[in-house]
């Protein structure tokens, strides 16, 4: 209801549509629910954002697709619909989509929900994985603590409509405030599953 939007330094707050394409050419996302075309095989949901990427013959687009599938670990489903994979197989393939649009920062929203804690562990894996290859900018809106100890460099809590900024996860757990102390007590009830695959 108030305040400004920054992004990159640039106040976006009042742009038009026209002016948000430049802006959503820098940021892309990954859904929560992966937000994939239905009626198009994972290879072609990997190249929908290269299609119209001047001087890209169809034969560089195989070949980023293929490089992109590889290192998502995706490889094997290329000719399968969205609605023949699974919850985290689909992340995986928006994440693929997400990174061929070769943003400046790729925006995570809640990359762990509804999927088994094995597979949210490989998504923190990957994430991480995809951070340090890409060197592209990750911000993951997550309620998993455990995902946000591993990927964190600086953690936004968001409550009752404010932010507090902590530089690092040890500034956030070493914080004297009652109601992040109480949180994070509670959140030692329910054990980290860390699997490496």
């Amino acid at each position: 209801d108030s305040g400004e939007i920054i992004v990159d330094g640039e106040n976006v707050t009042n742009y038009d549509e026209r002016e948000f394409e430049e802006v959503r050419r820098k940021v892309t996302m990954v859904f929560q629910s992966g937000a994939l075309f239905d009626s198009l095989t994972v290879s072609d949901n990997i190249a929908f954002p290269l299609e119209d990427q001047p001087g890209l013959t169809p034969d560089d687009i195989d070949a980023y697709v293929a490089k992109l599938a590889k290192l998502l670990e995706v490889e094997n489903v290329l000719d399968k619909l969205p609605g023949e994979l699974s919850t985290g197989m689909r992340r995986a393939v928006s994440i693929a989509r997400a990174l061929a649009q070769n943003p400046e920062a790729i925006l995570y929203d809640e990359p762990t929900t509804m999927v088994d804690p094995i597979m949210a562990a490989h998504m923190g894996d990957l994430i991480s994985r995809l951070k340090e290859a890409f060197h592209k900018t990750s911000i993951v809106v997550t309620h998993d603590t455990h995902l946000a100890r591993k990927l964190a460099d600086k953690v936004v809590f968001l409550q009752d409509g404010k932010s507090t900024v902590f530089n690092s996860w040890a500034e956030f757990e070493n914080s004297k405030d009652p109601f992040f102390h109480n949180f994070l007590m509670q959140d030692k009830l329910i054990p980290a599953l860390d699997v490496t695959l």
